[in-house]
This record gives C-alpha cells, structure tokens and sequence, in this order.
C-alpha cells in the first residue's frame, strides 16, 4: 500500500472532521511539487496521446512546463486535449475501448485523483475492493467466501452491468460529487475530462455519457457512482429490511449479492433493475439471473462467474460445505489461446531466452488463478502449455527433434518450466494465524508464572 503523504493525511483528517458536508478550497493541496510527484508516478512505458509525447520526451521540458500547466490549471485556462482511442482485447468478447490521454492530462489527473482519493476512501465500504489502495480481487474472493461458508449465504444475484464505463449519466455524476466536493477549480477541471472528445481514425465525437477507460481519473469517478447507486443503497437500505441476512461483494462494475433466503433474493431482484435504471444503468438481462448454490445437477444454474474464477459449493478436507473455486472456463480458454499464438511467434528464439520467457508468463498466471481449490484449474493450464510448446518446437524447421520423452526431459531437468503453485492459500493464512495466537497464549503463561 502507497503511504499518504502528508497533504493527503490533512485532506482525510477534514474529510472525517466533516463526515457530511461538501469540502472546499481543495485545489490548494495541488501545487509545483504534486505535480512533479504526479509526473514521476506516471507509467513510462506507457502510449502516448494525440500529441505524440512519450514520458521520456516530457521530461526534458517538465521543469519549465510543469510551473506554466499549474498556472493554468488553477486559472482555468487549461483546455483538455483529446484522448486517443485504442483497443484491447477482450477474448472471444471482441475488443475493449479505451482514451488515452496526453502526458499533461495524465499529469493533472493523478492530481485530481491524489487528493479527492483520501476524501472518498472515509465514504466508501468495506465490501469494495476495487481501483482502491490495499485492495485486491483476492480479498474480495476470500471475504465472498467467507460469507457462503460460513453464513449459509446460498442464494445469490450474479449481475453483469452492460457497458458500465460507457453509460455514466454526467447529471446524475456531478450530483453525487456535490455531495463531498465543491471546489471550483477541481469541479471544473473534472466537467473538462468529462466534456473532452475522443480521436479515432482522425474523426473526432464528444459523448454525452461515459468515463472513457484509460484515464488515470476515470476508475476513480466510476468507483464513485456505483459507491452511491448500489453500494451505499443496498447496504443502508434494503439490508435493513430484508428477513435473513445477506451480503454484497463488488470489484470496480463486478458485483455480487448473497442471501440467507430465497425469499429475500427474489424481492432484491425485482427491485435492482429499477434502481439502475433510475440511474440511467442498465443490467444485461440475460446474464443477470438468481443462482441457488444447492440446486442439484440438472435444475437450475447452481455455479457463478466472478473475477474470473467459478464459484460453486463443495465439501472441504473436513466434509464441511465450503464455497469452491475454478478457472472459469471462459477465462482459462482465453488465457491458452494467448499463450499459444506467444508460443508461435516466438518459437525462433534460442531455447533458454524461450523458456526463461514462457516461465514468466506461467508465474503471472499462477500468481492471479494460484488459490485455494483451483490446483486443478492451474495445472491444466501447465499441461496445456507444455503441449503447445512441444508442438511448435517440433516445427523451428527441419525434421521433427523433440519426441515426448527427450521434450519431456527438456521442461523437468535441463530447461525447467515453472511449474504450477498455490500462492494464496486460505488454509495456509489460516494455520499460520493459529499457530500465532497459540504462541502468544503460550508466551502470556510464561510471563504469568
């Protein structure tokens, strides 16, 4: 976790001093150095905007640029540029639009961003994990699991919101910044981002709704109008009147809800759609659907997708029923076919740059999908992999070298690959904390006699 520095320490002080009350005068917090700091926290590997400028290209004028873009941030005259519009791949889904902003844009935007974070980071529940400091998918998995295991939270709202970036009504976001912010200078800066257009293929629109993805403040914006559409709502105000008891988990637009009672869940999803409709959000209505864990085989959806593990009940070591976890297959499908079509580019290179390589790849994948119940899920991707590359190295040219046995060979003894591994085991942390709490009794008895 970043530590705070101290302006952002005096912002959260305020923010709590004033839990309910719009703050003011914010744009002092930003000055020559935040800039500088903004500027060196900023990606240096990464695409530039519709002006061309790398981050390396920056420096060289940033000392004198820097004092002239804080002038003209707090005067007003800063016009935002353009983004530029790329895409990303979203797997068999197509692809994913994102605005690339200019250096300087990307400079006043982790601005903005270091000094509204603090504010909203005293507004925001414990139950979102996402685009936050210290917060992880893997802790938004673990505290849904927790929940399902130990609760008997079986009935659950698997949501998919469509086109979540590209849908936030500015109306509706402006509202729910004036709920805690009313600087002039910020405020203004934000309608800009809001308001600036995008280029692609040397046409330039202005959307009327939206936070382009890409932006250095977008996740920021976007975390706070699903914190007072959904998060903020269901927490304050149906929880309450609900029979059973229940709980809601969300990662930036992934969300899920979980209820004692199927009763309860039925009620919710009636009401949900409305409540995203109010807001100008719209759920897909056939992804979003109630899932009941204990459905036997053959009636009924008794699985759900969330940040990219299938979740469904099984028995732990200890026959207890416990939530499970797998690579969805959607998302192992889509990992294999990236890996395949790496492989097959790079299959020229010499075999330990190749290896070393394809090892880093591995560890990345096991570093996310390495967790309790889902060995299964990371060793069919090994295995998979282990296949490709014995496949494209039989074809650098020539006859066919590598038989199974000498490939074999190869990936276990000369040439290891990185083989799959458990990285965040919910069984170990919890072996790990008993054995603490068990030598601090011990310690306390020493100290007693």
């Amino acid at each position: 976790m970043e530590e705070m520095s101290t302006e952002e320490l005096q912002i959260a002080e305020r923010a709590r001093k004033y839990k309910h009350e719009a703050l003011t005068n914010l744009q002092q917090f930003i000055d020559e150095k935040v800039l500088h700091k903004s500027y060196r926290s900023l990606n240096k590997n990464s695409s530039p905007g519709v002006d061309g400028k790398y981050w390396h290209n920056y420096s060289q004028e940033s000392q004198f640029r820097i004092p002239e873009l804080l002038g003209e941030f707090k005067s007003g005259k800063y016009k935002a540029p353009p983004l530029r519009r790329a895409y990303i791949s979203k797997g068999k889904k197509g692809k994913r639009p994102l605005g690339i902003p200019t250096i300087e844009d990307k400079i006043l935007q982790e601005s903005v961003r270091r000094i509204l974070t603090p504010i909203y980071e005293e507004e925001y529940k414990p139950f979102s994990y996402g685009f936050r400091s210290g917060c992880s998918a893997h802790q938004a998995v673990e505290y849904m699991f927790k929940e399902v295991s130990f609760k008997g939270l079986h009935y659950i709202i698997d949501a998919d919101i469509k086109s979540y970036f590209g849908s936030i009504n500015h109306g509706i976001l402006r509202e729910f910044l004036d709920r805690r912010v009313k600087d002039g200078v910020v405020r203004r800066m934000i309608d800009k981002w809001l308001k600036a257009g995008i280029l692609e293929d040397k046409q330039l629109s202005y959307p009327k709704e939206g936070t382009p993805q890409g932006g250095i403040i977008s996740p920021l914006l976007s975390n706070i109008y699903l914190h007072y559409v959904l998060d903020e709502w269901f927490s304050e105000q149906i929880q309450p009147l609900l029979s059973g008891r229940s709980f809601i988990v969300r990662y930036a637009d992934d969300f899920v809800l979980g209820f004692e009672n199927a009763s309860d869940a039925e009620r919710v999803m009636k009401v949900l759609p409305k409540r995203f409709e109010k807001h100008k959000l719209e759920l897909h209505p056939d992804k979003t659907k109630i899932v009941n864990l204990n459905s036997k085989r053959g009636e009924g959806n008794r699985s759900f997708d969330f940040l990219g593990f299938t979740h469904y009940l099984g028995k732990s070591r200890k026959g207890k029923v416990v939530l499970k976890r797998k690579t969805s297959s959607m998302k192992l499908t889509v990992a294999i076919g990236k890996i395949q079509v790496w492989i097959k580019k790079n299959r020229h290179k010499k075999l330990k740059e190749l290896i070393s390589e394809l090892n880093v790849k591995l560890r990345g994948h096991y570093n996310y999908y390495g967790i309790t119940f889902n060995s299964k899920g990371i060793y069919s991707y090994f295995e998979q992999v282990k296949r490709c590359l014995h496949k494209w190295l039989n074809r650098r040219g020539g006859k066919p070298v590598w038989n199974w046995d000498k490939f074999t060979k190869l990936v276990t003894d000369w040439l290891p690959l990185f083989k799959p591994k458990i990285y965040h085991s919910y069984l170990q942390r919890n072996r790990f904390m008993r054995n603490r709490m068990r030598e601090s009794r011990s310690y306390g008895s020493v100290g007693e006699r």
